[in-house]
């Protein structure tokens, strides 16, 4: 990942968080890259007809995600800042997540 070039964004990290979901990985990034700018879906592979991984990046952060099935869950320990320029930007993202 580091230094890489995913069409216009550039992506110069060596870690990426990996999340995992239950069964709704595609509706999940999609619903992300539509609310941060700078963001665009890599790549989508499924099984059948259901995506199974993901590669994307949010505002300029690459992430990867696994349907990987109801073992582990979102809790509360799982949580990303987001910095804000000013409390208009704040209670957009208030509002849309």
């Amino acid at each position: 990942m580091t230094g890489s070039t995913k069409g216009d964004l550039t992506v110069d990290q060596k870690i990426a968080p990996y999340l995992w979901f239950d069964d709704r990985l595609e509706e999940a990034v999609n619903f992300y890259v539509s609310v941060f700018p700078n963001s665009k879906i890599l790549n989508i592979t499924h099984q059948g007809d259901k995506a199974f991984t993901a590669n994307f990046i949010l505002d300029g952060v690459e992430f990867m995600g696994l349907n990987g099935g109801p073992q582990f869950t979102f809790t509360e320990a799982v949580s990303f800042f987001v910095k804000c320029t000013d409390q208009a930007e704040v209670d957009r993202y208030w509002n849309v997540l």
